[in-house]
């Protein structure tokens, strides 16, 4: 496709000199070029798919960027990265030093607000809406929620305060992409989408509340058939009781009712109408069979031919860290029927789709509910049963109110199985684990390990599955060093970590590494070059302090490796013990720096974080002057 019309929009200015009538070969051109976009560089897909004519009707019917819109769950915001001036750099979708695969502030004045995580946008389109009425300035803040974001609860905490302001130029839109809140839509709701976002229905309104004011029973009873004749064509009034003036639901492919519902909607809201509600029904993968027939595996594809669709590669992979704990989860789950299984609306992504085929009235999705997950697991677990938590780290973050107070504070056995602890590459700083450990380690009671591979996966996390408290086990995103994995199920011994690899190198020069989970190896890789002992930490708590005292006595030089943040990490767990027993030995901390790493290659992102081998070799050469270690022959303990 030569992209001939869409080549000619480098802003929503240039959007809006367009004809209507033009707007459908724009949506046709739009659609193709996110579709080839993706297939050359990976990302989302079947998302975006779907909101290619939702994203042309906002830019079309809205001043943008004078008018605010939040993307919430920002994945599904490409179509709106191609009209805001970022057509040519699509194919550098989540690559270091390219754009990112979310809303940035820093990225494009059209991005309004970050939304890599969800159910934010209300709350911060609200924000927007009244700091513009504090400034005095006169425009329209607008939310775009979906992809089952409206389960979380933050999204009607921000309607529940959104509905108090009665003139405030707020729109809610809600992409409902799954047909789950309402059935298709037809052509009555599309005309009584437009007729009550119009002037005409909303002066009707008034006229009648006015005239209907001197004789209140009537006026009640009007407002109840008001109320009763759009539930008879749309879904229940829930939005209105929150305050806001419900339309819908229309089709969201739909560009003949988009356009005008939204121009409509948009001279309400200046008009001082108050917050309105937009249901629109889109559906994921839009226009690309492959990806309606099957949104999921189309939802964050590699790189693919759209000609083929996504095909095995023929290789046969090594497991990955997630199929490994939802292998575990089955076989822990036959073996004890105690076990349930809880994620917050990541099924997929947290590998449990088997447990729930093998274990349907076992596993629960509480939806996009962080918070709801943690304190509803502590629920089940005062009932005697094992709750084990499956969630990514930085999604973790959430729910850390109630995993102190609902879950810690009352030492309740729940297993947190932390995916994605980590650098999680193309995803960005939002979705990195970077502060897990700083902010478990901390909580009195909590169990935290850090598997250095598949098998020992495996055993921590049926360690901590008999552990008499609240644990997590923490665990990369991608697949491991290939570790053998044996089918039992047999814990390890608590606290204890053990040695690797045994240092030959001579006194004044000998270097111990402390390494945990992902580190280990790449600590290994180091100890070859510098000769030095590397032992496999496994726990971060409760830390084995005695092989820490162990390891600075017998060494001049200490390092700690761990992929998380070294400000409160297990590197300070160290420093702690070290200066609790009164020991004074140099000791460098190396793991993820004091600032937010961008997207990219997760090779390359540790390599810029100096935690691979010859990152971390080079920083103990230059922190303890350290010329080339003499040749020496490993050992390895048993």
């Amino acid at each position: 496709m030569t992209y001939a019309l869409l080549k000619t929009i480098d802003d929503p200015a240039d959007l809006r000199k367009l004809d209507r009538r033009q707007l459908q070969t724009l949506a046709e051109e739009l659609r193709a070029y996110v579709l080839e976009s993706v297939s050359q560089t990976g990302g989302h897909l079947s998302s975006n798919l779907g909101t290619v004519e939702l994203t042309i009707a906002l830019h079309y019917a809205f001043h943008t960027p004078e008018d605010r819109i939040v993307w919430d769950v920002g994945h599904q915001s490409y179509p709106h990265k191609i009209l805001t001036g970022r057509r040519d750099r699509m194919s550098t979708l989540r690559q270091w030093g390219g754009i990112s695969g979310f809303p940035r502030r820093d990225e494009s004045a059209y991005d309004t607000f970050g939304t890599a995580h969800s159910s934010t946008s209300i709350s911060a389109a609200l924000g927007m809406a009244l700091g513009a009425r504090t400034l005095g300035d006169k425009r329209v803040s607008i939310a775009v929620i979906g992809d089952g974001a409206m389960s979380a609860g933050m999204a009607f905490e921000a309607m529940n305060n959104a509905g108090v302001y009665k003139d405030l130029p707020l729109v809610v839109v809600l992409n409902d992409n799954d047909m789950s809140i309402s059935p298709p839509v037809g052509a009555l709701n599309r005309h009584l989408a437009r007729l009550l976002s119009g002037q005409f229905y909303a002066a009707t309104k008034k006229g009648i509340e006015r005239v209907l004011s001197v004789a209140p029973p009537v006026l009640e009873f009007a407002k109840r058939f008001e109320e009763h004749a759009k539930g008879m064509v749309g879904p229940a009034t829930l939005f209105e009781e929150f305050g806001f003036n419900y339309i819908g639901p229309i089709d969201g492919h739909d560009l003949n009712a988009l356009v005008p519902t939204l121009q409509n909607i948009r001279q309400r809201a200046l008009e001082g109408s108050g917050p309105i509600f937009l249901h629109v029904v889109t559906k994921k993968g839009q226009g690309y069979k492959l990806a309606e027939a099957d949104p999921i595996l189309y939802h964050g594809p590699g790189k693919f031919d759209p000609a083929e669709g996504i095909r095995p590669s023929g290789k046969p992979a090594r497991k990955t860290y997630t199929q490994v704990f939802g292998d575990w989860l089955c076989d822990m789950a036959a073996a004890d029927k105690r076990l349930v299984g809880i994620t917050p609306a990541m099924r997929e992504g947290s590998g449990m789709v088997e447990f729930e085929k093998r274990f349907p009235d076992r596993y629960y999705d509480v939806g996009i509910a962080e918070q709801h997950a943690v304190t509803f697991a502590g629920g089940l677990a005062c009932e005697g049963l094992k709750p084990v938590v499956a969630i990514y780290s930085t999604f973790l973050q959430r729910g850390y109110d109630q995993l102190i107070h609902d879950v810690a504070l009352q030492n309740l056995p729940v297993v947190f199985a932390l995916d994605r602890a980590g650098l999680v590459g193309a995803d960005g700083a939002t979705h990195a684990g970077a502060y897990d450990i700083a902010f478990l380690r901390c909580i009195p009671n909590m169990m935290v390990a850090t598997p250095c591979d598949e098998n020992e996966c495996r055993q921590l996390l049926t360690t901590a599955f008999h552990f008499d408290g609240p644990s997590a086990v923490r665990y990369p995103r991608g697949s491991g060093p290939g570790a053998a994995i044996a089918p039992a199920l047999e814990p390890l011994p608590l606290g204890k970590g053990e040695v690797r690899r045994e240092s030959a190198a001579r006194k004044g020069q000998r270097v111990a590494f402390l390494a945990f989970g992902s580190m280990v190896q790449p600590a290994l890789g180091a100890a070859e070059a510098l000769d030095a002992t590397v032992a496999n930490m496994r726990f971060v708590k409760p830390l084995d302090v005695e092989l820490v005292k162990t390891l600075a006595r017998e060494h001049d030089y200490l390092v700690t490796v761990e992929e998380g943040c070294v400000m409160g990490g297990a590197g300070s767990a160290v420093l702690e013990a070290l200066s609790e027993a009164g020991i004074d030995v140099p000791v460098l901390q190396l793991g993820l720096p004091d600032r937010f790493i961008d997207h990219g290659d997760p090779a390359f992102l540790l390599s810029q974080s100096g935690l691979d081998a010859k990152g971390i070799e080079t920083s103990v050469r230059q922190r303890f002057g350290l010329g080339q270690a003499p040749v020496a022959v490993a050992t390895r303990a048993a």
